[in-house]
């Protein structure tokens, strides 16, 4: 699957840049030192941009009656407003050519979830927030893959971003020229065992989409098919659907290998089942099978290689 260069939204203090309000950063080894590797940046750092110097006074967010302030412990200086509108500039902006972004977490105007409120007196707050500049980003690109970087240490959800953003970028690339149901139906062919591993009544759903497609408004089909395929790729895979997946594609090979191969196959999918050994294990068996006995339509599958095999994602789930 070739594809330009993949571009994603990243806090800049988690790429290492010096613009905490104690002028610390929090870089993010992972984006940073693997990730990086294969994908571009484009940093934002929302409370300089909207004039916050470094250092600088912490903020916070205050539920003062119905509005909620981020502004200092003492109340003074809110930039409530100044986060909406540059995260509402910079979403319909500067995000078109991201293929999914970053978030710190915790922060008032980057968390994307949990963010505390504090009381006017601050002796009290709640963990409902969500941050200012991040919350526009979400809003106006509900398809853009978004991931925190405390999140991102969890080997299922670094894995599952990751597999969104490149999915995401597959699909931009698409968009780069008219959308057909033909491209359509082929894009969805490549995605039918990712998309079966993640939801199969997604897949299910989505397969019904285009086959009853009565050709009257090709553009709001992909809009929903690409809604629903996002949507459904968002839940990391549980090891029960991968291993049900393994076994369809299994079954691509049921007159090709011996007895003992066919053997050897299920066995790995059972160990992998039963949390024995990670994925890796029986798909690159599966792999080296089809190198074998070649079939065209499985060599296509996204499944078997979603993104670089050198991040190693696939060696921890």
């Amino acid at each position: 699957m070739l594809q330009s260069t993949i571009k994603i939204g990243i806090s800049a203090c988690l790429a290492g840049d010096k613009v905490r309000f104690d002028s610390g950063h929090k870089k993010s080894n992972f984006c940073m030192d693997e990730l990086a590797n294969h994908v571009e940046y484009k940093k934002f750092c929302p409370e300089v941009a909207v004039g916050l110097p470094i250092p600088r006074p912490t903020i916070r967010q205050v539920r003062v009656g119905d509005t909620i302030k981020v502004c200092r412990p003492d109340g003074t200086g809110d930039v409530g407003p100044k986060l909406t509108e540059y995260g509402k500039r910079v979403a319909t902006e500067q995000t078109a050519e991201l293929s999914g972004f970053v978030f710190c977490a915790k922060s008032p105007s980057c968390g994307m979830e949990r963010i505390k409120i504090y009381n006017e007196a601050g002796t009290g707050n709640t963990s409902e927030g969500v941050g200012f500049f991040a919350e526009q980003i979400m809003a106006h690109n509900p398809l853009l893959p978004c991931e925190e970087n405390g999140r991102l240490n969890d080997m299922h959800l670094r894995e599952n971003f990751v597999m969104r953003v490149y999915t995401y970028k597959h699909w931009q690339t698409l968009n780069e020229q008219p959308i057909t149901v033909h491209r359509l139906t082929q894009f969805h062919a490549q995605y039918k065992y990712l998309l079966m591993a993640h939801n199969y009544e997604a897949y299910r759903n989505l397969g019904n989409l285009l086959g009853t497609f009565d050709g009257e408004d090709i553009n709001a089909l992909a809009n929903e098919y690409i809604l629903g395929l996002m949507t459904a790729l968002k839940k990391p895979a549980s090891r029960k659907n991968n291993a049900n997946t393994l076994m369809h594609l299994q079954g691509y090979f049921k007159k090709s290998l011996t007895k003992i191969e066919k053997q050897e196959l299920r066995d790995a999918i059972d160990e992998y089942r039963k949390g024995l050994v990670p994925l890796y294990v029986p798909l690159t068996l599966i792999k080296h099978h089809l190198k074998i006995h070649p079939n065209e339509y499985l060599a296509k599958q996204v499944y078997f290689d979603p993104y670089p095999n050198e991040l190693k994602l696939r060696y921890g789930i």
